[in-house]
């Protein structure tokens, strides 16, 4: 089982740059659909988190068709939307059999409107109080979404408690 952030057609540097310093945290692969809306070595997504991108597993996607040309019948697909219809807790993403991706929209646009209303039972959505803001910030939402996914997967490969040379709490 793997756990996967995929970004569709991301805008901002800073966003990706803290997704990614998430997905190295977390062990989780990130699929970048093309076009990006920035150099993969603009200042900004360094200042992020590209002092990690050696330590994400990147996988790069020309288009949406070709990314979904790549998933195959143990993959599941999970749409990140405000206009989803499901609560992200409300899914399980523990079958081991399964790697699961988490699918988020660009930033200024969302997902496409046909693809979502194609994979309508694949939407997912953190529910938040739409009268006062039109969507939260998409790295917080990636990692809001994918510590669900790792608390019920009881966090494989992650450190529940570590050791420090200089322990504040000691």
């Amino acid at each position: 089982m793997t756990n996967h952030i995929v970004l569709f057609e991301p805008l901002m540097p800073a966003n990706t740059g803290n997704i990614a310093r998430t997905c190295a945290g977390t062990d989780t692969i990130l699929d970048l659909i093309k076009p990006l809306g920035f150099s993969v070595d603009d200042k900004h997504l360094k200042r992020a988190g590209l002092d990690y991108w050696d330590k994400v597993d990147i996988n790069y996607h020309e288009s949406l068709p070709a990314f979904m040309n790549t998933l195959g019948e143990k993959d599941k697909l999970y749409l990140v939307s405000k206009f989803a219809n499901h609560d992200y807790t409300d899914r399980d993403y523990t079958d081991d059999d399964f790697n699961y991706y988490f699918m988020f929209g660009k930033e200024t646009t969302g997902l496409p409107e046909m693809f979502m209303r194609d994979n309508e039972e694949k939407a997912i959505r953190i529910p938040q109080d739409d009268t006062h803001i039109r969507a939260l910030n998409l790295s917080n939402t990636c990692a809001i979404v994918i510590y669900e996914a790792l608390r019920q997967q009881s966090f494989p490969n992650l450190e529940r408690t570590h050791k420090y040379e200089y322990d504040k709490l000691k």
